[in-house]
């Protein structure tokens, strides 16, 4: 519990929330402000916790829903899960690149590094490739969220 009440504790918690999906930055941006840390300490923590799975989900992402989709009770998640990613996909097919950027950027449920890493894998975007979009994404949403969590003004000191 002491840990929590750290500065440390604070920053790996903010680190560590970035990584969840649903959650990702649009929600560790959130809790590092209220928790009282440095804004610049926030947006590169949450940053690069929202960053750090894009790679392993790209890579992963397919072997896992293979394996999954065998179960009875997960199989028809997962078939719900990729229709989802195809509709969010939409964007990303009609302008490529710069759809997975607007994807990956507005900070609206549904959107993030996660869905982009899932949407790119999903319609064969190579990793290298899809790996700059997203992070140029994730960087815009990082702006967008500590600017709607603090206003303005939050942004510039």
């Amino acid at each position: 519990m002491a840990l929590l009440e750290t500065t440390a504790g604070k920053a790996l918690v903010t680190f560590f929330m970035a990584m969840l999906p649903v959650v990702e930055l649009r929600g560790a941006i959130p809790y590092g402000a209220a928790a009282g840390l440095p804004p610049w300490m926030v947006y590169c923590l949450a940053v690069a916790g929202n960053l750090l799975p894009v790679p392993f989900i790209m890579l992963l992402v397919r072997r896992v829903f293979a394996q999954l989709r065998k179960g009875a009770w997960w199989g028809p998640r997962i078939e719900a899960l990729e229709r989802r990613a195809h509709l969010k996909g939409r964007l990303v097919t009609k302008y490529r690149l710069p759809g997975l950027v607007l994807l990956v950027a507005v900070p609206l449920p549904g959107t993030g590094a996660w869905t982009g890493a899932l949407v790119a894998t999903l319609l064969d975007i190579r990793l290298r490739t899809a790996l700059p979009a997203i992070t140029a994404g994730v960087l815009i949403a990082g702006v967008l969220t500590g600017l709607i969590t603090g206003g303005v003004a939050w942004a510039f000191f």
